[in-house]
């Protein structure tokens, strides 16, 4: 799988706030066998939680809930307000696993998270031979920490007015969230009611730095306008299909312009869990620099690949350039001399970007 499969999505008509536009899709059926729920954490409106993986390392962000994918057919709702981990504070829930089964056939996953450990797991391990330009700690230790920033959800100027005012669609199942019409997040779930009833948890999401800033400083987002010629409408019939007309010139620019960047991109994809008729995937984009914006994401698809849940997050061009570098060093088996070649660079200037990327520790120190 290299595309994200969006067969049975559709783009509805956009709704505006401000600098704010959520598109939302629709589904003409629910995905069959495919319920999702929300479990929250913590004592508060949030909560500051340690995941501990299964090398040995930790993962520490702000979680406060996960999402339980049941596929049993029941379609009962999961424990809401369950605390992992038993003893732990209030605030703070210590977790075993980023995806972790649940009895019966459901699976607990931490929404988004999947997404950003793939990101930060990216080469972490370093390099794989010892060459002289690399420091023995960065061979023992890794690229640790690493550390990257985002914005909550309700601080994003403008999203919970419009999470709150706007109107949610009978067969809405998803949401394309904009900000002065640069594509920040993208959301679905296979069924209406599940979108109904994590449509705020959208408040609670993570989002990046570009779209913090074009919320806060971005011109109002232009409406959707449409216009109907009155000289061909001769009657009902007419109008119906006018309207039809104008719905589906809406959809194809939106698809083709505004939100190509998320379906015409190929993704690396990994597995996490195989759960009966459906996989848990997280993906990350080419890292190529000076195109499109990329996101990174998680997925839910069925057998022939369709995807039942989506939630992305868009990279900043830093983070985009970090994921570049990572794969480039990687892609020339961490060879200063070779990687600076393809480039088209120096190695010095290779290494003065290591250094602005937050690498130094690959680095080894000169005497």
């Amino acid at each position: 799988m290299t595309a994200l499969d969006l067969t049975g999505l559709s783009a509805g008509p956009a709704q505006v706030w401000g600098g704010i536009r959520l598109v939302p899709l629709l589904r003409a059926e629910p995905v069959a066998g495919l319920r999702l729920h929300r479990e929250a954490y913590g004592g508060g409106d949030f909560a500051t939680e340690d995941v501990r993986l299964n090398d040995g390392t930790h993962y520490t962000s702000y979680i406060p809930h996960g999402f339980v994918a049941d596929w049993s057919g029941e379609g009962t709702a999961a424990a809401y307000g369950t605390n992992l981990g038993g003893a732990a504070p209030a605030g703070r829930v210590a977790l075993h696993r980023m995806a972790k089964r649940r009895p019966g056939d459901r699976l607990r996953f931490l929404p988004l998270h999947l997404a950003l450990e793939g990101y930060l797991a990216l080469h972490f391990g370093g390099p794989s031979t010892l060459w002289d330009t690399w420091s023995r700690e960065a061979l023992r230790s890794g690229l640790s920490p690493r550390v990257e920033s985002a914005y909550l959800g309700a601080d994003v100027p403008g999203l919970a007015d419009a999470l709150r005012v706007f109107e949610i669609h009978p067969r809405q199942c998803g949401v394309l969230v904009y900000a002065a019409d640069a594509l920040g997040a993208a959301f679905a779930v296979p069924h209406p009611d599940d979108y109904r009833a994590l449509h705020a948890t959208l408040l609670q999401d993570l989002f990046g730095e570009l779209i913090h800033q074009y919320a806060l400083f971005g011109r109002p987002a232009a409406e959707f306008t449409a216009r109907i010629e009155d000289r061909h409408v001769r009657g009902i019939g007419d109008l119906r299909a006018a309207v039809r007309a104008q719905e589906r010139a809406w959809r194809e620019a939106h698809d083709t312009v505004m939100a190509a960047e998320l379906y015409a991109t190929s993704y690396a994809f990994s597995r996490v869990y195989r759960m009966g008729g459906f996989d848990l995937w997280r993906f990350l984009p080419p890292f190529e620099r000076g195109g499109a914006a990329q996101h990174i994401g998680e997925a839910i698809t069925d057998r022939k690949g369709r995807v039942a849940y989506l939630k992305t997050f868009r990279l900043s061009e830093n983070q985009v350039r970090r994921g570049h570098l990572l794969r480039s060093l990687a892609a020339h088996d961490w060879h200063l001399g070779r990687c600076a070649e393809a480039l088209g660079t120096r190695p010095a200037e290779l290494t003065r970007r290591i250094r602005d990327a937050g690498f130094a520790s690959l680095l080894r120190e000169r005497g």
